[in-house]
């Protein structure tokens, strides 16, 4: 396996000159990329409404979010030795995290086609389907975790490179703080603490803005592989490496703490923004 050469067109779509992407999580995340072509127009063509929405909002709001999550995936891969990336175990692994989120959306865009529940549905065969996809998600956020620990691990060394411990921190901290984030998310019977009254939420992201929103903590934790590397990226070029480290450090505390506190938050049943 090779890695796709910023010299192909394919990869100049990304911006990202002498940049190589790991082709695996690159083509999973351009797909999801794609099969917004069928779910868009749904979106216009089909008018029904599940819990307040249109049916094709959730599968929409799932594409974008995995094939950001791959398409940077993608590149951070690219940037680890050849010998790592290209290993048999590591092919095999990327592959099998392409068939989970493959499986994903199969199930929420089923879901939606049927205009029911993907979460929270306690139906005989959805109930199985959930607690399969939940695996499904373990895999798919362990990808951050093994690119995060070989990060870690590269000749380059997190103590030599600002940069490259900030990848290593906001990959493993994407999935530390997911997994039990999720869980906690997934045995609840909805992601909301306390019961809405007007149904007012944030634009866009529509958080609860009366009561306590798990998503919130959730959309912090799965963003810690973008958050803790820009930081990395600020300090790269300081002279002083021993300070970069230590700012990268302090930004993967205070992200880990605003993550947490706003899980708690809603835990508490309080809105993030009211």
């Amino acid at each position: 396996m090779s890695l796709v050469s910023c010299d192909t067109p394919t990869n100049r779509l990304l911006w990202l000159p002498n940049t190589a992407v790991e082709p695996i999580l690159f083509r999973i995340g351009l797909a999801m990329v794609l099969s917004l072509a069928v779910t868009v127009p749904a979106l216009f063509l089909d008018d029904r409404t599940f819990q307040g929405q249109n049916v094709w909002i959730k599968p929409i709001k799932f594409q974008i979010a995995l094939a950001i999550y791959f398409l940077t995936l993608s590149v951070y891969a690219g940037m680890l030795p050849h010998r790592v990336i290209a290993s048999v175990r590591m092919r095999v692994f990327l592959i099998v995290a392409s068939l989970a989120a493959i499986a994903e959306m199969l199930w929420i865009g089923g879901a939606a086609m049927f205009a029911t529940a993907s979460h929270y549905n306690t139906g005989p065969v959805m109930s199985i389907i959930y607690g399969a996809m939940g695996v499904a998600a373990i895999i798919l956020t362990s990808v951050s975790l093994v690119l995060g620990l070989a990060f870690w691990k590269a000749d380059r060394g997190v103590a030599k490179d600002p940069l490259y411990l900030s990848l290593a921190l906001g990959l493993i901290l994407t999935f530390v703080l997911t997994v039990p984030i999720a869980g906690v998310l997934s045995s609840m019977p909805g992601h909301h603490i306390g019961v809405p009254i007007t149904g007012e939420a944030l634009p866009l992201m529509g958080w609860s803005r009366e009561v306590g929103d798990l998503r919130v903590g959730h959309f912090f934790a799965t963003h810690a592989l973008h958050a803790v590397p820009l930081v990395g990226v600020m300090v790269a070029g300081m002279a002083n490496r021993s300070l970069g480290n230590r700012l990268v450090w302090a930004s993967a505390v205070a992200y880990a703490a605003l993550t947490l506190g706003t899980f708690l938050q809603a835990l508490w049943a309080q809105p993030f923004i009211s």
